[in-house]
C-alpha cells in the first residue's frame, strides 16, 4: 500500500480545501451571473452537510422551519413570473457530488409548500434537484379564489416553469450539463408527474409517480362524500376510531391469509370482498365480542362501495379495504374533509362562505362540468411520451387512507385500452407497482420503505430503491420485475425487521413458503 509523506499529505489536504473553496466560490457567485426572462434570483448560498436549514420564510402551515441537509449543496432561491398576476416560489438545490441528473419533485394536497425534504433527499443521491410552491404559499386553497392565474400554476405550470427554469441553471452551474432528467413526487405531486407525461412528453426521462391524485375532481367528490354518509360524531352512522378497529380486524380476519400468510397485510385488495354484516350486533347481545349497529354497518358498506355520479357514471372507486385505521381519524372523523371543501369553496363556487357540509352529488356534477384546466389528468393515450422514450415507475400503497389504490388500477386499465396495449407492452414504458402495507406514500403495517424519500431510505441499491430503479431503467434498460420494500422495526431510520419484494402489476404476491413469511424468498408472483 502507498503511503504519503507528510508533505503528500498535506499537499491532498491542501487540494481538497482549494476544492472546496471553488465549489463555495462558484456557489456565492452564481447568483450574479443568472440572467433569466421573468426570473428574480433572490440569493445562492453554501449549506455544508449536516446542517440544519432554518427556513423562516417557509409559511407555518407547511409545517417545516427546519430541513435537515447532510451533503454539501449550493441552493439558489429565485421567484418565476408565470403571468401578469402569478409567479413562482423556486428553489435549485445543486450538490458538491454531481452525478449528472436533474430530477424535480413534486407537491402535495392542495399546497404551496416547497417539499425540502424531498430535495435534501435527492441532492443527497447526487440529482441537481428543483421544488416550486405550486403558485402560492401555505396548504389552503384560499389563493385560488378569483384568481385562475394561480389556479394554473397549481394544474401544470409550476412543475413545468421549474423544470424549464432548472434545467437552464443546471447547464449553468455545471460544465457537464446533465445527462438525464426525472422527475419524483407522490399525492398530489403522483398527479404532477402524471400530468407532465401527457401534456410535457419531453420535460422527463424517468418519471417515479407515487399515490396519484389523478381522477382528481373524482377524488374531491369520495372525499366529501364520507361525510354524507357517516355524518357527524354522535350520529347513528358515525363510527368512532376504536369502531373501525372492530372492522379492521373482520377485514384482516376474512382477508389475511388469501395469500397463504397470517402476517396482518393484505397482499392483493382485488381479493377481498369483506362482508361486515358480521359484525352487526344480535338482538339482546350480551356477549364480549365487539359489534356495531345495522346503522354503522350499512355506512361501512357504502365506504367500501364505488361513488356514482348524478348519470350512473363511475366517479371514483371504492376504498380499499384494510386502510381503515388509518383513514379513521382523517376522512371518518365526522367532518367535512378539508380539501374537498376548499375545491369546492375557492374553485368551483368562488364562495368564501360555502360550507363543505352542505356538499351534495349535485356539487359533484358541477364540479366534473368545470374541470379547470383539465385537473383531472385522467388522459389515456401517452404515446408522445412513449415515443419521446420516457419511461414511468408507478406505484401505490395498499393501505392508502387518502387516495384508494383502486383508482391507480382504473387508470391502469384505462392507459391499456385507450392505447390497445396489453400488460407485456405496456411494461416496455410503464410498470405500476401496489404496495401492500404501504399507506399513503408511506408508513403502513408492512415493507413500505421502498426508497421514495428519506423517511423510506433503505439503501441507494437498485432492488431497495424506486428512484435509483429507475436511473437504472433509463440508463442501463434493465427495468424492475419487483420493488423489494423494507419492514422497519420502529418507524424510518430503524432497524429493517424483514424485506418484501412487490410484484409488478397485474401480477400479485402469493406466500409459497417454506419457513416464515419474513422471509422474502417465500413469496412468488404469480
Amino acid at each position: 500500500m502507498t503511503r504519503l509523506s507528510p508533505w503528500g499529505m498535506f499537499g491532498a489536504v491542501s487540494a481538497a480545501l482549494a476544492s472546496q473553496d471553488a465549489f463555495q466560490t462558484r456557489c456565492s457567485d452564481f447568483a450574479h451571473h443568472i440572467d433569466l426572462p421573468n426570473v428574480s434570483v433572490h440569493f445562492a448560498e453554501y449549506v455544508a452537510g449536516g446542517t440544519n436549514l432554518s427556513l423562516p420564510e417557509n409559511a407555518a402551515s407547511c409545517a417545516a422551519p427546519y430541513q435537515a441537509v447532510s451533503v454539501d449543496v449550493c441552493r439558489v432561491a429565485m421567484t418565476v413570473s408565470t403571468s401578469n398576476s402569478s409567479e413562482i416560489s423556486l428553489e435549485a438545490w445543486f450538490p458538491r457530488d454531481y452525478k449528472g441528473r436533474f430530477l424535480s419533485t413534486g407537491n402535495g394536497g392542495l399546497s404551496g409548500c416547497i417539499q425540502y425534504y424531498d430535495l435534501a433527499y435527492t441532492a443527497q443521491l447526487g440529482f441537481a434537484t428543483v421544488g416550486a410552491n405550486n403558485g402560492h404559499n401555505g396548504t389552503s386553497g384560499a389563493p385560488f379564489l378569483n384568481h385562475p392565474d394561480v389556479l394554473e400554476d397549481f394544474v401544470h405550470r409550476s412543475v413545468h416553469t421549474g423544470v424549464v427554469i432548472g434545467k437552464e441553471l443546471t447547464k449553468q452551474f455545471y460544465k457537464e450539463g446533465y445527462s438525464k432528467s426525472y422527475y419524483l413526487g407522490c399525492s398530489t405531486g403522483g398527479r404532477q408527474g402524471f400530468k407532465s407525461i401527457q401534456k410535457y412528453p419531453d420535460d422527463f426521462d424517468g418519471v417515479v409517480a407515487g399515490a396519484p391524485a389523478i381522477n382528481m375532481i373524482g377524488l374531491f367528490s369520495w372525499s366529501a362524500h364520507f361525510y354524507t354518509i357517516l355524518g357527524p360524531q354522535g350520529s347513528d352512522t358515525y363510527l368512532s376510531p376504536a369502531e373501525w378497529k372492530v372492522v379492521h380486524e373482520e377485514i384482516l380476519r376474512q382477508c389475511d391469509t388469501l395469500d397463504g400468510a397470517k402476517d396482518g397485510i393484505i397482499e392483493d385488495t382485488d381479493l377481498c370482498q369483506p362482508i361486515l354484516t358480521t359484525l352487526i350486533c344480535a338482538p339482546g347481545s350480551k356477549n364480549k365480542t365487539p359489534c356495531l349497529s345495522a346503522s354503522q354497518v350499512r355506512a361501512a358498506q357504502q365506504v367500501f362501495a364505488p361513488v356514482y355520479g348524478l348519470n350512473g357514471t363511475r366517479l371514483y372507486p371504492r376504498m380499499q379495504p384494510g386502510s381503515e385505521e388509518f383513514a379513521a381519524p382523517i376522512i371518518y372523523n365526522g367532518q367535512p374533509f378539508p380539501y374537498s371543501t376548499d375545491w369546492l369553496k375557492y374553485v368551483v363556487y368562488n364562495d368564501s362562505s360555502w360550507e363543505g357540509k352542505d356538499w351534495t352529488m349535485q356539487d359533484a356534477a358541477v364540479a366534473m362540468a368545470q374541470n379547470p384546466f383539465n385537473i383531472q389528468t385522467w388522459e389515456g393515450d401517452i404515446s408522445p411520451f412513449k415515443k419521446a422514450g420516457g419511461k414511468v415507475l408507478h406505484y401505490h400503497g395498499m393501505q392508502d387512507q387518502l387516495i384508494s389504490s383502486d383508482d391507480s388500477k382504473w387508470y391502469y386499465a384505462h392507459v391499456a385500452n385507450t392505447m390497445g396495449l396489453p400488460p407485456s407492452s405496456l411494461d416496455e414504458f410503464y410498470r405500476f407497482f401496489p404496495i401492500s402495507g404501504m399507506a399513503h406514500c408511506g408508513g403502513g403495517d408492512g415493507a413500505y420503505g421502498i426508497g421514495q424519500g428519506l423517511r423510506t431510505y433503505a439503501g441507494t441499491d437498485p432492488q431497495d430503491n424506486v428512484l435509483m430503479a429507475m436511473v437504472q431503467w433509463v440508463e442501463e434498460g434493465k427495468a424492475p420485475e419487483t420493488l423489494r420494500g423494507a419492514k422497519f422495526v420502529n418507524g424510518p431510520g430503524s432497524e429493517v425487521e424483514y424485506r418484501r419484494r412487490h410484484c409488478r402489476y397485474p401480477k400479485r404476491n402469493v406466500f409459497v413458503g417454506p419457513g416464515h413469511y419474513t422471509d422474502e424468498n417465500a413469496w412468488k408472483c404469480v
